[in-house]
C-alpha cells in the first residue's frame, strides 16, 4: 500500500468526556449501582455527552431524577468546563424550587467537571450530597448513560429529525432548540418501560396525589 501511495481509512477519533483529575478529592460512591428511589428528589444522576454539528462539537449535560426518570435540568454548551454541569444543576434546582431537597444525593462519574470545587460548592448550596462512581466504569452511572444514548438515538442521530433539519445540525442554536422540545416530550409524553409505560409526569403526579391523600 505504501509503494502504491495507498492509505487505509481510519475511524473518527473517539472523544472522551470523562477526564478524572487526580488533584481533586472525590466524593464517596453513595449509590453502589442501586439506581432506585422511593420518592422524587431522593436521588439524581448526572452526565453529559457530545454532539457533532457543522460549526463544531456541542456538549449537552443532563440531570435525571431516578424516581420518575424526569430530566430536571440540562444545558448545551460549546465547551465542557465546570460551568456546563453547574448550569444544568442550576436548572434542576430551579425546576424543584418548590420542593425540599433535604436528603438528596446527586450521583455522577469522576469527571473533573463534577469534582471541581465550583460544582461541589454549588451542590452544597442546593443541599445535595455528592456521590461519584469509579473511574472508567459506565455501569456506575448507567442510568445517566442510558439517557445520553436515548438522546443521541431519538434526536441527534434520528434520520427523520436530521432530514427535517437539512441533513445535519448547523450549530448550538438549532440543536439547543430541538433539545428543549425533546426534553419536554421525554418528560411529558414519552412512555417509559421502566415506569410501566407511563410518563415521568404521570409518575410524579400520582406520587403527589397519593401523598396528599395519605396526609389528609
Amino acid at each position: 500500500m505504501k509503494q502504491r501511495g495507498l492509505r487505509g481509512a481510519s475511524r473518527a477519533k473517539r472523544r472522551f468526556t470523562t477526564h478524572a483529575d487526580p488533584g481533586h478529592v472525590r466524593a464517596p460512591d453513595l449509590v453502589k449501582r442501586n439506581f432506585t428511589a422511593t420518592r422524587p428528589d431522593a436521588l439524581w444522576v448526572a452526565d453529559f455527552t457530545y454532539c457533532s454539528t457543522w460549526s463544531g462539537v456541542v456538549y449537552v449535560a443532563f440531570i435525571i431524577d431516578v424516581f420518575s426518570r424526569r430530566i430536571v435540568g440540562w444545558k448545551a454548551s460549546q465547551s465542557m468546563t465546570a460551568s456546563l454541569v453547574i448550569d444544568a444543576l442550576n436548572m434542576a434546582a430551579w425546576t424543584r424550587r418548590h420542593q425540599s431537597l433535604d436528603g438528596l444525593v446527586c450521583h455522577t462519574d469522576a469527571g473533573s467537571q463534577y469534582t471541581s470545587i465550583a460544582y461541589t460548592d454549588r451542590l452544597a448550596e442546593v443541599g445535595a450530597a455528592p456521590s461519584i462512581g469509579t473511574v472508567a466504569d459506565s455501569f456506575d452511572n448507567a442510568m445517566a448513560e442510558a439517557v445520553n444514548a436515548l438522546y443521541k438515538t431519538e434526536l441527534h442521530r434520528n434520520p427523520a429529525v436530521l432530514a427535517a433539519n437539512g441533513g445535519h445540525w448547523k450549530g448550538i442554536d438549532d440543536l439547543e432548540i430541538a433539545t428543549c422540545a425533546w426534553v419536554s416530550w421525554f418528560n411529558d409524553e414519552r412512555l417509559h418501560g421502566e415506569l410501566d409505560d407511563r410518563t415521568p409526569l404521570e409518575v410524579e403526579t400520582e406520587y403527589r396525589d397519593t401523598s396528599r391523600t395519605n396526609a389528609a
